[in-house]
């Protein structure tokens, strides 16, 4: 159990959150979500010890050890994958090392005997015979090949380093999990993984992600950081967006109710004050006036970008054809004879491990790459966009948003540029900010305003949820839902893939799966499990 009295934090004379209380319970799964800059992760840091609040306290059971995932990728690059996981639970760790020293010594004293019994005892109660055989199940879980496990941490790449630092925060059964953004560098398998252990888990799980089918499957809370406070609901995601929306309605039609009643006391009022007859009556009626008020709407920290993709026209019969499509990157083979027609109304997710297999299908077709063999062509009725996954290249300057904008054609001036901005969440003074000072989210914001000038009718994303809160998000999801044409895109995000494609294209090691249907059923065909089963014989552990 831990639990926060009278919390406040504030950044000069922003006000990130006061007089918090909140009491996270055993067994319960809280997450914790809010707009960027709401003050997710700074929370957790201050239940974890890390960040000291303005004022009040935070309190964990007696006895009771926080575990929390670590953000820094390097604090552990000299030690050994195994020993990285174990050191999760830092007592333990400090006994196994003490115990270890004590029987590596040439010469056993009486001492060290002595010594040895009491650390024998401690190392039991922790369970630490079992020490080795849970972190192996963890490691196991993240996709972490035994191969690696020995390694030190400076040898691995940075996604399995932020999966062994998961599987760190996992160790050991702590009594309460903070985790930040635990998803992360996850393939689906991991992923669903995670979501069944911490369904399992039976303690105190604090979450932050941008996840929301993860938050729907492992969430028994929603605390959301809002309006200057932490509002606890029961459910999951789904739940507390249904919850606060009908909160959030209920008030305004209290309060157009109200100012409704009071134009209409106000205009009997108006006329008959002079009406002799009518004279109590009205005076009756300015008392109630008097007690009405109109229930100030506080301002929601939350903004939802306006994504909306205006096609120019509608494509025509003939789309994109692919034939033989092939592609060696650094030494390796990413793609093989990759045959590909789009048909109209087509939303393509592809999926699969090889992140680099699909970004390179997709710099090849928007004209980024040449492939080594084979073709492809664009009908002559499709205007294409394309979102990259890395985009650092675009924002290489020293223009200002404005500036940047009015690049792509059809910006029209400062006039134009402003309110197209604005539709992005950039208003006022945010519109003149340099471009390389933007944050990942901001730059994402700004690709895809990109992407709406140019009115196109076949859409090109890699990985376009990365970097973004749950409220640009969601209004991505809610563009690519309602855009009439075709779109093609791979993402990590559940439930975006579950909503949007109607497609489904796998690229495996031994060749590609392809099927027109949603991501759900994809996932539950046994048809499609088979031949998947097949395609990654011999070629290493499934992963989408």
């Amino acid at each position: 159990m831990i639990s926060a009295a009278n919390v406040a934090l504030s950044y000069g004379k922003r006000v990130i959150f006061k007089d918090v209380n909140i009491k996270f319970s055993p067994g319960n799964c809280y997450g914790l979500i809010g707009a960027n800059g709401a003050g997710k992760s700074t929370f957790l840091k201050i239940l974890a010890g890390e960040v000291e609040a303005d004022k009040g306290e935070i309190s964990v059971g007696a006895g009771e050890r926080i575990a929390v995932l670590r953000q820094d990728q390097f604090a552990f690059d000299e030690h050994s994958v195994f020993d990285t996981v174990i050191m999760g639970h830092a007592r333990l760790y400090e006994v196994m090392a003490e115990r270890e020293a004590i029987y590596s010594k040439g010469e056993f004293t009486e001492e060290d005997g002595i010594r040895s019994g009491e650390l024998e005892a401690e190392f039991a109660e922790m369970n630490g015979y079992e020490a080795e055989s849970e972190a192996a199940v963890l490691l196991n879980g993240l996709g972490i090949p035994e191969e690696l496990r020995h390694k030190k941490m400076k040898e691995l790449e940075a996604g399995d380093k932020v999966r062994v630092l998961l599987a760190q925060a996992l160790f050991g059964n702590p009594d309460v999990l903070l985790l930040d953004e635990p998803t992360n560098h996850l393939d689906l398998k991991s992923i669903t993984w995670l979501e069944e252990f911490l369904y399992r888990f039976p303690n105190t799980v604090i979450v932050v992600s941008h996840d929301r089918h993860f938050l729907n499957q492992v969430c028994t809370h929603v605390a959301d950081i809002d309006f200057g406070k932490i509002t606890v609901y029961v459910g999951n995601y789904d739940f507390w967006y249904q919850a606060s929306q009908l909160t959030l309605k209920q008030k305004q039609d209290e309060n157009r109710k109200i100012a409704d009643k009071a134009s209409e006391l106000k205009e009997f009022i108006q006329r008959f004050s002079s009406n002799a007859s009518k004279a109590k009556q009205a005076t009756s009626r300015k008392k109630l006036l008097e007690k009405l008020t109109v229930e100030e709407m506080p301002v929601s920290s939350r903004k939802y970008p306006f994504v909306v993709f205006k096609p120019e026209r509608a494509c025509g019969d003939i789309i994109l054809e692919v034939k033989g499509l092939s592609k060696t990157v650094d030494g390796v083979e990413v793609l093989k004879n990759f045959d590909l027609i789009v048909n109209k109304g087509d939303k393509i997710a592809f999926v699969g491990g090889n992140s680099l297999a699909k970004t390179t299908l997709f710099q090849i077709l928007a004209g980024e790459l040449e492939p080594d063999a084979g073709s492809f062509r664009w009908g002559v009725t499709i205007t294409n966009a394309y979102f990259p996954k890395e985009n650092s290249a675009y924002f290489d300057n020293e223009l200002n948003l404005i500036e940047w904008l009015c690049q792509f054609p059809p910006c029209d001036g400062e006039s134009f540029a402003r309110g197209f901005l604005g539709r992005m969440l950039f208003s006022g003074d945010e519109a003149t900010k340099k471009t390389r000072v933007l944050s990942g989210g901001e730059r994402v914001r700004c690709m895809l305003a990109r992407m709406m000038l140019t009115g196109a009718n076949a859409l090109v994303l890699d990985e376009p949820t990365n970097h973004l809160d749950l409220e640009s998000i969601t209004a991505l999801n809610n563009g690519l839902i309602a855009f009439s044409e075709v779109v093609l895109f791979a993402s990590h995000d559940h439930q975006f893939v579950s909503t949007v494609a109607n497609r489904i294209v796998e690229l495996t090691p031994g060749g590609v799966i392809d099927r027109v249907m949603n991501f759900e059923e994809y996932l539950e065909n046994p048809e499609v499990a088979r031949q998947r089963d097949e395609l990654y014989q011999g070629h290493g552990e499934l992963k989408l």
